[in-house]
């Protein structure tokens, strides 16, 4: 009681607080990561209407992050689906990622990025001056600048990426692939916020973790995590209406399962090796990954093995932070 009674203390700061702190907490609640869909931007934009804000800039998007053991002849095939480095194939001079860590969309381009060993630049942006991406006219997140040309949308990037490593081949178009990239934008996502912002303790870890990781001052990130916390926990009731999701945990469960069948008893969805579907599910659902939602979500279904694959696979980050 002593928890929700600090939260809804705090969420009275959303229609009674000062221009500065209603200008926090519409960082907190409303960051800006792109997608090929504009859903989400429009409700962040009723959702600040309701709370008697100004409309921002900004479009919801952050989603905010047990292993399993697998047989040794298992992880030796994983070594082998990495792949080698496409040095000879595309090689830019600078490569570079404006982000926000916890962005589900953001850590789609990084998978392909780390999946084929393309060294980049991270730039973390400030969801609230945005000064890291004020030369840009696009004021979301991912932009990926490649040897000065702005790239955006985390899968026109990835298309445009494909292109680059791939010269001689063209975009995927099978029905199989193209459905379960869609599948990620269109579903997945939508599941995600439901879960991770299910309960105050649950909200207030999500915010934990995406103002430790963010690029937040010491008071921007005191703000952020207690008001967005309180205001997203609120929020997630309204998502719940807004895709008819009954059961938070129920649909978090069935969308991965749900890709596990998909995989009809391989390795990845791509056979031996990922295809740019297994990017798409693995980046959206990293940044959940340790949190309550995505240990539970391993611990309650079989994606668990995929998953561990799928860190192997990817390896290690080949992003350096400025």
């Amino acid at each position: 009681m002593r928890r929700v009674n600090g939260l809804a203390t705090v969420s009275k700061a959303l229609t009674g607080g000062g221009a500065t702190e209603q200008r926090l907490i519409r960082a907190a609640l409303l960051s800006t990561c792109s997608s090929s869909s504009s859903n989400s931007h429009i409700f962040s934009l009723k959702f600040a209407d309701q709370l008697g804000l100004s409309r921002p800039s900004l479009a919801y998007g952050v989603a905010g992050t047990m292993l399993f053991s697998v047989a040794a002849s298992s992880l030796a095939q994983d070594a082998h689906a990495k792949e080698l480095p496409r040095s000879e194939k595309f090689l830019p001079n600078e490569v570079v990622l404006y982000q926000y860590e916890a962005c589900p969309f953001c850590n789609k381009v990084k998978a392909v990025l780390d999946y084929n060993n393309i060294p980049y630049k991270i730039v973390e942006v400030n969801p609230i001056s945005k000064k890291e991406i004020k030369w840009s006219d696009y004021k979301k997140v991912p932009i990926l600048k490649v040897d000065g040309e702005q790239m955006v949308d985390s899968s026109d990037i990835i298309d445009k990426l494909f292109h680059r490593i791939n010269p001689d081949s063209s975009i995927p178009d099978g029905d199989e692939e193209k459905k379960w990239r869609e599948w990620v934008d269109n579903h997945l996502v939508h599941v995600l916020s439901p879960n991770i912002y299910r309960t105050t303790s649950e909200a207030l870890e999500s915010f934990d973790y995406i103002t430790t990781h963010g690029n937040f001052s010491l008071t921007e990130r005191l703000v952020a995590k207690y008001a967005g916390a309180v205001a997203m926990y609120f929020v997630s009731k309204k998502l719940k209406k807004k895709y008819n999701i009954t059961d938070e945990r129920a649909a978090l469960y069935e969308a991965a399962e749900t890709w596990v069948d998909a995989l009809k008893g391989r390795h990845y969805l791509g056979g031996s090796k990922p295809n740019l579907a297994d990017l798409a599910v693995f980046g959206v659902l990293k940044p959940i990954r340790y949190l309550k939602s995505g240990k539970d979500m391993v611990e309650h279904t079989h994606i668990g093995e995929w998953y561990t694959r799928m860190e192997n696979a990817v390896g290690e980050s080949a992003g350096i932070r400025e």
